[in-house]
């Protein structure tokens, strides 16, 4: 295996990094409650090592960065413990554009109208205002299920044809894609799930069709570039074939 001369403190990062890497945010409720604490404290915890993260991939040349925030399914938590979440993505919408330093775009994935008006215009605010970024693209995935999204894409495609701007044997794997939240951005590589869980749970089904994937029993609150560095040499150690021998 080849290897850069970029060290870290304990390990050296592989010549080849994944384009994009997606990271499932899992344990925060986890984190707090076996420290006895509500699992807001494990909320907030899991967006510091957000920001920690997002800052390393830029300093290590990974282009492209997505981190599952809320799911479609989340709703179904507690209302203290939703309420605990908007407050959290309030201020980290208000206070962002000063840790993400220049060079990184913002990109929202999933359905905005679903959050009170106040968020989604910060959303759209900070979308716009990042747009022509280009060294670091961080996708942000709130109120976003991967089945919810192919669903999008179809209803986009269907009022195509519907129109007769499009033919239905025309309609491709690219036509899908196309129509997706994540349209012109490369698939996921690698991704990352924390918490000791070994499933996607429903994030970003079609993009991850290749995506290698990497499992660690420690808590989100607890990822550390270090921990990231082990994932990314994992990675490089495997073969890569998409089908091919």
């Amino acid at each position: 295996m080849a290897f850069t001369k970029k060290k870290t403190e304990t390990q050296e990062l592989p010549e080849v990094l994944p384009k994009h890497v997606g990271f499932i945010m899992d344990g925060n409720g986890r984190w707090a409650k076996k420290r006895g604490l509500p699992r807001s404290f494990g909320h907030i915890e899991g967006g510091k090592t957000f920001k920690k993260i997002m800052q390393y991939c830029k300093d290590i040349g990974i282009p492209y960065a997505s981190f599952y925030v809320f799911s479609t399914e989340n709703w179904k938590r507690p209302q203290s413990e939703i309420d605990g979440i908007m407050k959290i993505m309030r201020e980290y919408l208000d206070e962002v554009q000063f840790h993400l330093g220049d060079g990184v775009r913002a990109v929202f994935l999933g359905d905005k109208n679903a959050y009170p008006e106040d968020i989604k215009q910060r959303m759209i605010k900070l979308e716009n205002d990042t747009a022509h970024h280009s060294q670091l693209t961080v996708l942000l995935a709130c109120n976003y299920g991967g089945r919810d999204e192919i669903a999008y894409s179809a209803r986009q495609i269907a009022e195509k044809v519907k129109a007769g701007e499009l033919n239905p044997e025309e309609i491709t794997e690219q036509t899908i894609a196309d129509h997706l939240y994540t349209a012109g951005m490369p698939d996921v590589d690698l991704v990352i799930r924390p918490s000791g869980e070994l499933r996607l749970s429903n994030y970003l089904i079609w993009q991850c069709a290749y995506a290698e994937y990497y499992f660690t029993n420690v808590l989100w609150p607890d990822f550390s570039p270090e921990e990231l560095n082990k994932a990314l040499i994992d990675y490089a150690g495997r073969g890569r074939r998409f089908g091919g021998v």
